[in-house]
């Protein structure tokens, strides 16, 4: 029987599968690490005070890779080169959203436009990472092997969510509303693509790995495909929707240091 946990388990119980498992992983979280520490040298003055926050953003993204990497090293595997068609975080500035790298890498001030860009984008994203590891954290977050890992990185995913409702509510009660969901909407049905072809691209590299059958492979496929269809016919809604969080000020205090994992 084809589940989310018993794929994983698979993908979790091969060293090929699970290299490149951490390795995307790792991969993402640096990325968005490295994206949230230039945006938030480059905040403007009206936004200064965001800039705390959008650092301890950075700085949880850059301990979720250090800890799939030490994933890798309790393993006694090297980390392997990401397919880029397996990239999320680059094809995603490829389709324009979010703030271009290009821009990230320069000296010049962000707008508040700028600002409510990135948090935008942010809410749709970090929907999809919290969805993901809440699926993780039901079925492994007792393994003796990644699930303290999958625990903790699955509380900060929560957090980053939370903070991106506050912070675009905030937004929107001085005036900002139909701006958030214009560029939310954007996000989210762009971002919903660039998720099935990636999960495609994992899937395909995941069954040459494992040995998968073709019948196995086309079940997954079309599985990917039918999320897809749900998601375009009105699921990407969920990613757009704002609310108060349960967990205010989420990212008002420093980010707490990862423990040893390898």
């Amino acid at each position: 029987m084809l589940s989310a946990q018993t794929l994983f388990q698979e993908i979790l119980d091969n060293d090929e599968s699970y290299r490149l498992f951490c390795s995307i992983a790792a991969s993402g979280e640096a990325q968005g690490g490295w994206e949230n520490a230039r945006i938030a040298a480059l905040v403007p003055e009206s936004s200064r005070d965001l800039a705390p926050k959008i650092v301890r953003h950075g700085a949880d993204e850059d301990k979720h890779g250090r800890i799939f990497n030490a994933l890798l090293r309790k393993r006694g595997l090297p980390p392997v080169e990401v397919p880029p068609e397996t990239d999320y975080t680059m094809l995603l500035e490829q389709e324009g959203i979010g703030l271009a790298h290009s821009r990230l890498r320069g000296e010049e001030r962000l707008t508040e436009r700028d600002v409510i860009t990135y948090l935008a984008h942010s809410r749709v994203t970090e929907q999809r990472a919290s969805e993901q590891m809440r699926l993780l954290c039901r079925y492994f977050a007792d393994h003796p092997g990644i699930g303290r890992a999958v625990r903790m990185i699955s509380h900060d995913e929560d957090n980053h969510l939370a903070y991106c409702h506050e912070e675009l509510l905030r937004l929107a009660r001085a005036g900002h509303g139909r701006t958030i969901q214009r560029i939310m909407r954007e996000c989210a049905l762009a971002e919903i693509r660039v998720h099935r072809d990636v999960s495609l691209a994992v899937m395909a590299h995941m069954g040459r790995a494992l040995g998968w059958s073709r019948p196995k492979a086309a079940v997954l496929a079309a599985g990917i495909h039918a999320m897809y269809a749900y998601e375009r016919l009105g699921g990407w809604r969920r990613m757009v929707r704002l609310e108060t969080p349960r967990r205010l000020d989420a990212l008002g205090a420093p980010a707490a240091p990862e423990h040893e994992y390898a």
